[in-house]
């Protein structure tokens, strides 16, 4: 984690005042509006970024629905993930993340401003509430990200199998699904090297629900994942 103490270095004024503006903005969610969150939270990211050696090479930034009420399915690399696409999308988008990290400094902040949901695999009751919850947003028009592997891969770019589950919140909102391709996003923070990275991310074309409409779960999560592997290869 040597990046992000130079990322916390590099902005030792910087820290106190925003840290304090995110947690205010944690504590009063309902007193901002969603842009106003994530006008804060791009404007920390962008910071964080640049300070961190790190630059972001996008591709296919079109591809992003003008309308909102989309979903993002992104490959899993590692905690930089999310830091990448919101330094990358000009939309507001909440997260599906995994119970173990609600509480993680920083990151339960963030997630509160973005009304993420959190989900317990462990608990089926919950995990299906979930699901249609995010359908439920999605519907009234908040865009939304969800890693379908479930968990980081920890093989560089090499995906892990895309659970089906996963779409299930798309597939009852009937919303476009956006694949996203991410190349690197586990360097910043899983290597040691504070050395300048780029991560590139790659925004594929949208797949409408008439697309996918007559699919199950699995064979959606099969093209998704056969998309960004494609991507990954071309742009690698």
């Amino acid at each position: 984690m040597r990046r992000i103490l130079l990322m916390v270095l590099r902005n030792i004024f910087f820290v106190p005042v925003y840290w304090y503006k995110l947690c205010y903005h944690a504590r009063h969610v309902d007193k901002y509006t969603e842009e106003e969150h994530y006008k804060l939270l791009k404007y920390i990211d962008h910071r964080a970024n640049t300070s961190g050696n790190i630059h972001i090479e996008v591709h296919g930034q079109e591809n992003i629905p003008e309308q909102d009420g989309f979903m993002f399915y992104p490959n899993h690399q590692g905690l930089y993930d999310v830091l990448a696409i919101m330094e990358a999308c000009p939309r507001p988008f909440a997260v599906v993340a995994k119970k173990e990290v609600a509480d993680v400094p920083f990151l339960k902040q963030v997630f509160t401003c973005m009304k993420a949901y959190m989900i317990d695999r462990e608990d089926v009751r919950q995990s299906l509430q979930v699901i249609v919850n995010v359908s439920n947003d999605v519907k009234n028009g908040r865009n939304f990200l969800i890693f379908p592997e479930g968990t980081r891969s920890r093989m560089g770019n090499q995906l892990l199998p895309f659970k089906g589950g996963t779409f299930k919140s798309a597939v009852r909102a009937k919303c476009p699904i956006v694949p996203c391709a991410l190349i690197d996003s586990y360097k910043p923070f899983d290597e040691k090297s504070i050395a300048p990275v780029t991560v590139k991310l790659i925004y594929l074309p949208p797949i409408c629900y008439e697309e996918y409409k007559q699919l199950k779960t699995p064979e959606i999560a099969d093209i998704v994942k056969t998309k960004i592997e494609e991507a990954i290869r071309q742009y690698s």
